[in-house]
């Protein structure tokens, strides 16, 4: 669910990285689109990039990408844009097309924003930013206290919040750390995530 800038001030200084301004989201949807002729084409040297159908004949999509490049392939190599309402969405679960370009693309220019944190339906993706982003101060920490997933934008804090109080109130019977250890990615960025969880729990135990 999206947010006005307004409510979005709580999260202070991390905003702009857990959501989409109210300018942004607007501009995206009075962005011009052709459902029909707009797509993801498989490229040989970056997987999938942007295009147009110029044809279809015999099996074959003929396809001008963003790049000025003319490919021709496959039917299978060809796969339908989202409208761009649905430029970094928070849930890619949401896409009216699923699909791995999509949800490539939809990582991609998340992560481009430094919005490291993506749902994808009842999974939270994280992508390491190799560096140290606001997202973890006090203030946000706070503004997910008591909020329902679907009321913040997509974050370790969101995720952990929600099964402390599911344990509090008895519908959850496992275990807070255990919960949080099935919940977040591997590596670096899970020993990030890691480390939040003591700090959080201190705040949300106060």
């Amino acid at each position: 669910m999206a947010s006005g800038d307004a409510e979005m001030a709580v999260f202070g200084e991390a905003a702009p990285y857990l959501r989409k301004s109210e300018k942004e989201r607007i501009a995206a949807q009075n962005k011009p689109f052709d459902a029909k002729s707009s797509v993801f084409v498989a490229h040989p040297k970056e997987s999938f990039v942007k295009g147009t159908i110029q044809s279809r004949e015999s099996g074959k999509v003929t396809v001008k990408t963003e790049g000025g490049e003319t490919l021709t392939v496959k039917e299978d190599q060809v796969f339908s844009m989202n409208p761009p309402k649905y430029d970094k969405i928070e849930d890619m679960a949401m896409m009216t097309h699923l699909h791995e370009p999509a949800v490539l693309y939809n990582l991609k220019e998340r992560y481009a924003a430094w919005m490291i944190y993506t749902y994808s339906g009842l999974f939270c993706v994280t992508v390491n930013p190799y560096k140290w982003l606001p997202v973890y101060n006090p203030e946000v920490v706070l503004a997910y206290r008591g909020k329902k997933r679907q009321e913040a934008p997509p974050h370790i804090f969101s995720i952990s919040d929600n099964a402390y109080q599911s344990m509090l109130t008895g519908e959850c019977l496992i275990s807070f750390e255990l919960l949080l250890k099935l919940s977040i990615c591997t590596g670096k960025c899970r020993v990030l995530s890691g480390n939040m969880v003591p700090h959080l729990k201190k705040k949300l135990c106060v």
